[in-house]
């Protein structure tokens, strides 16, 4: 039921926003009471907190996976580009919801994800650097500002990007490898 409630509550939020979305909308949309939401959650916001941390651990987990492989450091960038498209077409209105809705956080929540969500972010500048000891990389760019864009060029796509449209989730991810390890120049 757990799961249940925050399924149904993801939508919801994506739709109508964490504000203007009722615990009272939340139980009716899945035919529950008040008191079976409040037997897994002390409040709206800490249901909140639970899709966050969610969120962001699971992608922590898929990224740690990436590390782990005996792929290039190039290839793992392009790999974590990927599931950061991809998960926009499979966890669409989680992503959104993410992302939009991180302000309805109590300071100490919001600090708690902000830390896992720097953590993802290292890690991509870790690759980064790893890349260009290794000769993968040029040596004059700035790992922590390209960790930066490449989250910024994938991370802004939940706001635009339709997955069932022309283009599909795979192809975006290569446009912006191409883009991120090739530039736009000749």
């Amino acid at each position: 039921m757990k799961e249940k409630i925050i399924e149904e509550s993801i939508l919801l939020f994506e739709r109508k926003g964490f504000s203007e979305t009722s615990i009272q909308d939340i139980v009716e949309a899945i035919g529950v009471t008040k008191g079976t939401f409040y037997y897994y959650f002390s409040s709206k916001e800490q249901l909140l907190m639970d899709i966050h941390l969610g969120y962001i651990d699971d992608l922590l987990e898929r990224q740690a996976a990436i590390h782990k492989t005996a792929a290039s450091n190039q290839q793992k960038l392009k790999q974590m580009v990927q599931l950061l498209i991809a998960d926009i077409k499979d966890h669409g209105p989680s992503g959104r919801v993410f992302f939009r809705e991180m302000r309805h956080l109590a300071e100490d929540n919001a600090g708690a994800v902000k830390a896992k969500r720097e953590e993802f972010r290292i890690n991509i500048e870790n690759l980064l650097t790893e890349g260009i000891e290794e000769g993968e990389f040029r040596k004059d760019i700035k790992p922590d500002m390209t960790a930066f864009a490449v989250l910024g060029i994938t991370n802004w796509s939940y706001q635009w990007f339709n997955p069932a449209g022309e283009v599909s989730a795979e192809s975006l991810a290569e446009i912006y490898s191409d883009l991120i390890l090739n530039g736009i120049t000749h």
